[in-house]
Parts: structure tokens; C-alpha cells; sequence
């Protein structure tokens, strides 16, 4: 496939762009800010729409159009920048990705949705554990009602066009090898990272995610949750659901440190499989 990534020098996209050209991809390289990569990189700001669709219908000598789309491109947390800005940052480069995809022929889109919809920070418990993509959206934040509404915008387009692919991939709490020195400290307080019921997201199986979507292209809209097959901690799962949420139910039995985050429907539908751990650098 020729690919358009968006968001390509970001903590995920940096990972992403030379994942998929392994897999014998041709990748073009977009984003507002990061060095311009030899001959790859292309700055693009894609709250303007003019110049989206531009970069997706072709440029010099860097592609003459693409054939799937990931866009990772975001304000990536709240807080970063005010809430209004996130809103409206994220929500109309959103809009503006996906449109201009569509004009120009774009029928195969991953993009990064959240974690977030599932209720973080889980100052409400979860309905269930192991949480999963069957319950509705809770956004709690301004930056989780965008994410909302990209995927209630995803379904809209979709049912205009029934050939249109698009996943959106809730990843987790992306990390880097280099962050994986800290991770022995959560187990000195169960509740410090119960935020994201102790996710996580290895950034190279976060790109393995987004292959595996590209390569899937299911027609419609289906949201995933992207995670780590096992949690932050040393502890064992059922004994942190335990203790920090003792009123939640456990709807099954859980492995020794299995992720709280629920990849069944990714595993099932993508064969999607986690490959790495914080536990193989520590």
C-alpha cells in the first residue's frame, strides 16, 4: 500500500512510519512540526483543510497520492494546551483528514481514538472488568468528548459510504523501551495508576495495531481497544480489581497480570497479538 501517516513525528507516529515501511509499505510522512526526514517528510497543518486534501492528492516528488490513511495527528492528552484549543484542534483536523480522504479516494483509514472513552479516570468505576468496547462511550474530559465525537463522525461517513473502512484504534497509554525504568515503582501504590486500570501500550505493538487494521480494511466502522496483553504492575490483576474496585464485577477469570483493558475484540477481528513487555527490559 502507499500510506498517508499523519501525526508521523509524534511519540506514536515516530514508531509507526518505519514499522510499516518494514512491512513493505511506502509511507508518506506528514505532520506540523519534527525535522524534514530526507526525501519523507512533508510539514503539513491539518486544521487547514486546503492543504490536507492537497497532501493527500499528491506532492512533488514525495508521492503522487496514497491508498490508506492513519491518522495520529493530535493535541495528545488534556491539559496540554487549553480545552478549547484541544476541542477545536483536534476536532477539525479530525474532520478535515477524514473529508479530504474521502474526495480523494481514500476508502482504508486507521486513526488513534482513546482509552479515554472507556471512562478515564475511573473516579466513576467501570460497569465491568475486564472493561471492553461494549458499553457506550464516557467521556470525562474535553479531550475524551472530541475523541467521542470523531468516532460518532467516523459512523456517520461510513453509512454514506458503505465501501469506507475505518478503525479506530483506542490505544493505550503509549510507551517507548525507555520508559519502562519507572514501571517497577507503581507497585508501591496500587492507586497510582488506576487511572487506566494499570494499560498500557508498547508503541511498536500500537503499530503492529494499525497494520493490522490497514491490512484488514473491514468495510464500515468498528472501534478497537489497543492495549498490552498485561498490566504495569507486578501484582496480579484480580487481586488490584479487588482492592482498588470492590464493588465492580469481574465478568471472567483473569490471567496472573493480564491487562484490565479488554484486546479480545482486536485479537479476534485484526489478529492482533501483543508481542511485547515492559517485564522483558526491567
Amino acid at each position: 500500500m502507499k500510506i498517508a501517516v499523519t501525526g508521523a513525528t509524534g511519540k506514536l507516529g515516530s514508531v509507526v512510519v518505519p514499522y510499516l515501511r518494514e512491512a513493505g509499505h511506502t509511507v508518506a510522512a506528514l505532520d506540523i512540526a519534527g525535522d524534514r526526514e530526507a526525501e519523507t517528510f512533508t510539514r503539513v497543518d491539518f486544521t487547514d483543510y486546503g492543504q490536507t486534501v492537497d497532501a493527500f492528492s499528491g506532492i512533488d516528488d514525495r508521492h503522487d497520492g496514497v491508498d490508506a490513511l492513519v491518522h495520529l495527528a493530535a493535541v495528545p492528552a488534556g491539559g496540554i494546551v487549553p480545552d478549547s484549543r484541544t476541542f477545536h484542534n483536534n476536532m477539525t483536523a479530525t474532520f478535515n483528514v477524514f473529508q479530504a480522504a474521502r474526495r480523494v479516494g481514500i476508502s482504508t483509514i486507521a486513526y488513534a481514538s482513546s482509552e479515554t472513552l472507556l471512562g478515564i479516570p475511573f473516579e466513576t468505576p467501570p460497569p465491568y472488568l475486564p472493561v471492553d468496547e461494549e458499553y457506550p462511550s464516557r467521556p470525562e474530559s474535553m479531550y475524551a468528548v472530541t475523541k467521542h465525537l470523531e468516532e460518532e463522525l467516523a459512523q456517520k461517513l461510513v453509512r454514506w459510504n458503505p465501501e469506507l473502512s475505518i478503525s479506530a484504534l483506542r490505544f493505550s497509554n503509549v510507551m517507548h523501551v525507555g520508559d519502562y525504568a519507572k514501571f517497577p515503582e507503581y507497585d508501591l501504590d496500587a492507586t497510582s495508576r488506576k487511572w487506566n486500570l494499570w494499560g498500557y501500550i508498547d508503541a511498536r505493538d500500537g503499530a503492529q495495531a494499525v497494520l493490522r487494521a490497514l491490512e484488514a480494511r473491514i468495510p464500515g466502522f468498528a472501534a478497537y481497544i489497543i492495549a498490552n496483553a498485561d498490566t504495569v504492575m507486578s501484582r496480579k490483576s484480580a487481586d488490584l480489581a479487588a482492592e482498588v474496585y470492590p464493588g465492580v464485577e469481574v465478568i471472567r477469570e483473569l490471567g496472573d497480570t493480564e491487562s484490565l483493558l479488554s484486546i479480545e475484540k482486536a485479537r479476534r477481528v485484526l489478529g492482533y497479538e501483543p508481542v511485547h513487555s515492559w517485564r522483558d527490559h526491567v
